[in-house]
């Protein structure tokens, strides 16, 4: 399950999300990071039934941490498909098919919003990332 990790600026330099694997033994693939000095983020998958583990011990140093479980969301009306979105998806969410219709992977998606802020014509947006 794909989960994100906010961390306050008052916690920023401290090493929590390593703490947690060690103390938890759960492991996390992180996906993608943004951090500065006012703020971090950690997109990362983690084993379902290992979530409330690593909730609790990121919580307990600090961090708030939500379920990504709501994927990109295609309005297939609005949508020209101009190919915008293919272009910047890191994780090729989407593809041209034979008849150059837009495809898309919801599975493959890890909500980073790019694709949100390349679409022309707002047929993307995202569920509970909160971009």
């Amino acid at each position: 399950m794909k989960i994100k990790i906010n961390i306050s600026s008052d916690i920023l330099i401290k090493p929590i999300i390593a703490e947690s694997i060690l103390e938890t033994g759960v492991l996390l693939n992180i996906s993608q990071a943004h951090f500065d000095r006012s703020r971090g983020e950690v997109v990362a998958d983690v084993a379902d039934d290992k979530f409330d583990l690593m909730c609790k011990s990121l919580t307990n140093k600090g961090a708030r941490v939500s379920k990504l479980d709501t994927p990109i969301k295609w309005d297939e009306n609005e949508c020209v498909e101009c190919g915008a979105c293919i272009s910047v998806c890191p994780t090729k969410v989407f593809s041209l098919d034979a008849d150059f219709s837009l495809l898309v992977d919801e599975a493959k998606c890890i909500q980073c919003g790019t694709c949100v802020d390349m679409c022309p014509h707002k047929a993307l947006s995202l569920g509970n990332n909160n971009k």
